[in-house]
């Protein structure tokens, strides 16, 4: 971590999924869980990440050498079929990146950058003027509560500010911080991805306990922000019926009735390719709409609000 400032690998607006009306959206980087469906891998780690866009490389169609030449460190090569080969393990842990200075094509590229509460202020209060009536910003990511202090004072300033505060959070975090960050948000989107343990930290690198109970603290805390649960559906995962009632009985133990399904997509399959790893849902297509209507049933039937893909009433 640097003094003062927060890694943000992505700032975007005019967002209308990730909370009422028309958002900004800052993505904090460093995550606890490993998903093996992550849409953002290179927001997975505390740190900026190397990545490579073969697609944006202009060496089979200029002979552009510009980042051949400014590595110090032998770790690009020409691969005998006109493309250039980047030795992934030495770029992410290159200590200069000249090779991105010098790419004009922004096929190599850094996927975070370290801000001050101030930039990132900047860009919020910029925006802000553009929002519809109940907008403002969310924080997501990785998970936006791994950075906790730098969370905390973006969170106040909004509050100053009259910013509306919503996060997106796998709720994977220290009970004591996920209430002192939750006294600030005015809505939420926690992730709900399995209630069996096991199967969560078969798929995910960590068990749900944590993250049930902060959900039922919360939801019990007398809290007044609007929580909804989210879960990305995932074929042979999460999927079934008797995990989605279980679902719904945690729901209603905790007075919770508001529940967002995504569909599965590969979005995150170029990320992980230009990090040089191969996607592990690669093969999986996507969820089809007419297994989200069933399950959107399903909770329906049992009087939940099931909202599908990323409308929210």
């Amino acid at each position: 971590m640097k003094e003062g400032q927060g890694l943000v690998f992505d700032i975007q607006s005019f967002s209308v999924h990730d909370g009422p009306g028309s958002r900004t959206l800052v993505f904090l980087s460093g995550c606890p869980l490993r998903c093996q469906w992550c849409s953002n891998p290179e927001g997975l780690e505390l740190r900026q990440r190397f990545l490579f866009s073969q697609a944006k490389c202009k060496y089979d169609k200029t002979n552009c050498k510009r980042c051949l030449k400014a590595c110090p460190y032998g770790a690009i090569s020409p691969n005998g079929d006109g493309k250039l080969h980047f030795n992934m393990e030495l770029c992410d842990k290159c200590p200069t990146h000249d090779c991105v200075d010098r790419c004009i094509y922004e096929a190599a590229r850094l996927s975070g950058k370290w801000m001050t509460d101030d930039d990132v202020m900047k860009a919020i209060l910029r925006d802000s003027q553009f929002w519809s009536q109940g907008g403002g910003v969310t924080f997501s990511g990785g998970e936006a509560t791994m950075q906790k202090d730098f969370l905390l004072r973006l969170l106040k300033r909004c509050k100053e500010n009259s910013v509306h505060r919503a996060i997106e959070t796998t709720a994977y975090t220290k009970t004591e911080n996920f209430m002192e960050i939750f006294s600030l948000i005015d809505f939420a989107l926690i992730d709900c991805k399995h209630m069996d343990s096991a199967q969560h930290k078969a798929k995910t690198g960590v068990p749900n306990e944590l993250i049930l109970h902060n959900i039922s603290t919360l939801a019990n805390s007398g809290w007044k922000g609007r929580l909804v649960l989210r879960i990305p559906i995932i074929e042979g995962f999460n999927d079934s019926e008797s995990n989605i009632m279980e679902v719904i009985d945690f729901m209603t133990a905790n007075k919770l009735f508001e529940v967002n399904i995504l569909p599965f997509h590969r979005l995150g399959d170029t990320k992980w390719s230009q990090l040089g790893h191969s996607y592990p849902y690669k093969e999986y297509e996507p969820t089809p709409k007419d297994r989200m209507r069933a399950i959107q049933d399903v909770f329906l039937n049992h009087g939940v609000a099931c909202y599908v893909d990323e409308e929210l009433a």
